[in-house]
């Protein structure tokens, strides 16, 4: 069973979707016991990260959050929270990946927009989450934050400068695209988790 978090900040119904069509059973929930005690975990997240971190607090579940053994993927603005420092409302996040989040820049002569929205390609793909899955496959990305690179990086992608598409340190995982939404390359990563 797989825990969906609900935080009010995540788009459910697409992330239930997706797991319905890999075949995968899920709950969606706030509960920390339920939480604790299911296979794997989703933590998915759109809007502001600063309102997503307060959030979490209201309902008690950044310690609930940080403690998960089992494997734990953060889509979105749920990656984006999972790491050290969001310049989005100027927030302090979980730290569980050692990164900040930051601004893109646009740029009208070199056809960066903000938000950065639509297909793109992901290159220098590792780790088990990316199995079958080949460098340059497009997936899709709504944003205007993203991380920085780092040694916890496991997919990069460009828009107006590199940044980190995926992220992973020891059970905890995430994708600043979305997988529910990618197409087959998503559905071969929601299953590569269902398999962790």
């Amino acid at each position: 069973m797989i825990a969906i978090i609900d935080y009010d900040t995540g788009n459910l119904r697409s992330v239930c979707n997706a797991l319905q069509r890999v075949g995968a059973s899920y709950c969606v929930t706030s509960d920390p016991s339920l939480i604790r005690s299911s296979e794997r975990v989703l933590l998915p997240g759109v809007g502001a990260a600063s309102a997503a971190m307060q959030k979490l607090h209201d309902r008690g579940l950044c310690d609930v959050i940080k403690s998960l053994t089992q494997p734990v993927l953060g889509i979105c603005v749920g990656m984006q929270i999972m790491c050290r420092y969001s310049e989005e409302g100027d927030v302090p996040c979980l730290g569980i990946f050692d990164t900040a989040v930051r601004r893109f820049i646009p740029d009208k002569e070199n056809g960066i927009k903000v938000p950065h929205m639509g297909w793109n390609c992901i290159e220098a793909l590792r780790t088990p989450l990316f199995d079958g899955i080949e460098d340059n496959s497009y997936v899709y990305f709504v944003h205007s934050f993203a991380p920085d690179l780092c040694d916890e990086t496991i997919a990069v992608a460009n828009n107006g400068r590199m940044f980190s598409a995926a992220l992973a340190k020891g059970n905890f995982y995430g994708t600043q695209f979305h997988p529910e939404k990618s197409g087959d390359i998503g559905e071969a990563l929601l299953r590569n988790f269902l398999k962790m």
